[in-house]
């Protein structure tokens, strides 16, 4: 009889990290709902929502509670995961859904107590007497013991893998399997490959802000060049002035850095302030001082060409 207990047991048995997801997932379901909610009042008056935010919640909750934990004896998060909540106190060994009390109850606490407890601050915020300070300080007191109660409970379970949340344990209700789980048949190989490939990403992912692009592309086109054999018809345009070596338009207020090229002081003054060790896309020289053309070009030679 012991053996089948356990051998139940074992197959309905829900990982820790299965029932943190789908607490997490519940949370998240939570969050989008109420944003959506929050952009149906976008164009109202400001603060219009604020008065009865708690309340807004909390049917808001109930709603979510009545399709879910109601109907389907799993949450969301569960649902997706696989996962639904079964009565802890049946001594049956064949699957028993949580009663209608075990239900009620669990919207009482998760729906009521939030209510509750953001209600009850907004009241004593708005009321500043000198009656509600004992009553305010039997409020923080009962969910500084609630928060203490879920710590313990948080820590057994990661001991025993049981009842995530205090709730669950006082209503006697846990989580198990909606179908047996089959064991995933992944080939070690794939695996491997998987995770080498991951790490080659995240490898390239860190190593590509480092390199420097534009340094890299002027020594490639310095050693290109002269190689090819092509002819230094640029070279000569731009040491004449009539060419800015990065644009390849006419230089506007010509500079040089050192070499024989002229540059738009604008291109170079940016270049060489988003990498201080610029070089010249030309001949890759590197910048010495960047100091404007003494030649007297002037825009009108344009028109003489």
């Amino acid at each position: 009889m012991a053996s089948r207990e356990d051998k139940a047991q074992s197959t309905h048995r829900v990982l820790r990290i299965s029932q943190l997801d789908a607490l997490e997932l519940n949370k998240a379901l939570e969050q989008l709902v109420w944003s959506q909610v929050t952009q149906c009042f976008h164009g109202f008056q400001p603060g219009l929502l604020a008065r009865f935010e708690p309340e807004l919640k909390a049917l808001l909750w109930l709603f979510l509670w009545r399709f879910t934990v109601y109907s389907k004896n799993a949450t969301v998060g569960q649902s997706v995961l696989n996962i639904q909540y079964k009565n802890d106190f049946s001594t049956t060994l064949r699957y028993q859904p949580p009663s209608k009390n075990q239900k009620l109850w669990y919207a009482a606490c998760t729906i009521g107590g939030k209510w509750l407890e953001e209600r009850c601050y907004d009241l004593f915020r708005n009321h500043h007497l000198a009656s509600f300070g004992k009553a305010k300080q039997c409020l923080n007191f009962v969910v500084g013991l609630v928060q203490l109660g879920s710590l313990i409970n948080f820590l057994i379970f990661l001991q025993k893998g049981k009842f995530a949340t205090l709730t669950e344990r006082l209503l006697g209700i846990r989580s198990v399997f909606c179908k047996p789980q089959h064991v995933r048949e992944v080939g070690f190989e794939y695996m491997n490959r998987e995770l080498l490939w991951h790490g080659f990403a995240e490898f390239l992912i860190f190593l590509l802000p480092l390199i420097n692009t534009q340094k890299l592309k002027a020594k490639l086109s310095s050693w290109c060049i002269p190689l090819a054999g092509a002819p230094n018809g640029d070279s000569s345009l731009a040491s004449s002035g009539k060419q800015c070596s990065l644009c390849g338009e006419w230089p506007t207020m010509p500079h040089t850095i050192g070499c024989e090229h002229i540059f738009c002081y604008y291109c170079v003054k940016s270049s060489f302030l988003f990498d201080m060790f610029f070089t010249c896309p030309k001949c890759g020289a590197e910048v010495h001082s960047v100091q404007p053309l003494k030649s007297g070009i002037e825009v009108s030679e344009v028109n003489a060409l």
